[in-house]
């Protein structure tokens, strides 16, 4: 099938640098664009034809009613298309305008981020599991300050365990704040990207937002709140089992971490991989796992975390396929078979 568009001026800031975002959807709808001097031709089958010419009309139409795409969302909800066959580029900005985020417009990245958002909206705890770089503490600040400034909470809560890797908060200088403020900077970096840094002080001056770390949720129940727990890898059994019975009426609570960044001491279980075993089954709970396809930071941060997988893969193999060579090629661990001989069990089958 082959359908004709006429080329207008809110159509060609579709196409991106270098026409990067035509690239991506003649990749993603499997058809061929071809750029002509007034018109644009759309090759391939029905199905993807029409859903591409869907994009550049849901496109002109944005752009007429003044919508503006910044930072690399367009390609972003591109990508989202591809991914959702469901999904329209309308539906997508529509749903970007109707959530407040302050300075910011924040759209989701990838499908998984799609659906991290909604399950915020739609469910009063959620667990957004993944690596590092793929938007889970962002995305929950953002949903977080939405809640506010839509006066759906009074107040935001944000926690993190004090436990980092190899250092402890006794020998950090100075007072208890100064010790902790470190470990909650991540927090307050993304606070202060969505909020004017005078609107953060005063919501900090006057508890609006409070940061502080998991131990000061003990013996608090939280009402009108929207809880986030940062780093939850890094929680124990006790603390988690502590922080997810705090809520309160009208609040919600997302849980974030990184399974694989887990820096307990003494190889204490996480309590974020007790939480995933025992709250799996609990209705009204929501679990939205990241991998690598959800980062979006430096490009080679996606290729950094895929080579750590496939490392970690490559190890947990290592000993089964010593263990085979050790039963299978030599009868005696450490020796070749020809040297060793036939086992215990090869002796008696030949007799």
């Amino acid at each position: 099938m082959k359908k004709r568009i006429e080329l207008t001026p809110n159509i060609e800031a579709l196409f991106g640098t270098r026409d990067e975002n035509l690239r991506v959807l003649e990749d993603g709808f499997n058809v061929n664009i071809d750029l002509r001097s007034d018109s644009i031709e759309l090759e391939g089958s029905t199905r993807d034809v029409t859903r591409a010419e869907q994009v550049f009309a849901d496109y002109d139409a944005l752009q007429r009613s003044g919508h503006s795409f910044n930072n690399g969302d367009l390609n972003s909800m591109l990508r989202v298309l591809i991914s959702d066959p469901n999904a329209t580029l309308r539906g997508l900005a529509e749903a970007g305008k109707q959530r407040s985020f302050g300075r910011r417009t924040v759209q989701p990245k990838s499908l998984n981020q799609r659906r991290y958002l909604e399950a915020i909206e739609q469910h009063d705890m959620v667990f957004g599991i993944g690596p590092a770089g793929t938007g889970k503490t962002y995305l929950a600040v953002a949903m977080a300050i939405s809640a506010l400034l839509s006066k759906r909470v009074n107040r935001i809560i944000l926690a993190r365990p004090a436990v980092e890797a190899g250092e402890r908060l006794g020998f950090l200088p100075g007072t208890l704040q100064e010790k902790i403020d470190p470990y909650l900077r991540p927090l307050y970096d993304a606070l202060y990207d969505m909020l004017e840094p005078e609107k953060v002080d005063r919501y900090l001056e006057k508890n609006v937002i409070e940061i502080a770390p998991i131990a000061f949720m003990r013996g608090r129940t939280l009402n009108d709140s929207f809880v986030i727990l940062d780093e939850a890898q890094n929680t124990t059994s006790e603390q988690m089992k502590m922080f997810v019975t705090r809520l309160g009426f009208n609040s919600k609570a997302v849980i974030t971490g990184d399974v694989t960044q887990i820096d307990l001491p003494n190889a204490r279980r996480s309590g974020l991989l007790e939480a995933i075993d025992v709250l799996k089954g609990v209705q009204g709970l929501s679990f939205v796992y990241f991998d690598e396809g959800d980062v979006v930071r430096h490009h080679l941060v996606q290729r950094i975390i895929h080579a750590y997988e496939e490392h970690k893969t490559r190890i947990a193999d290592e000993p089964q396929m010593s263990l085979l060579d050790s039963r299978g090629t030599a009868g005696v661990k450490g020796m070749p078979s020809d040297i060793a001989g036939p086992t215990t069990g090869q002796v008696e089958t030949e007799q």
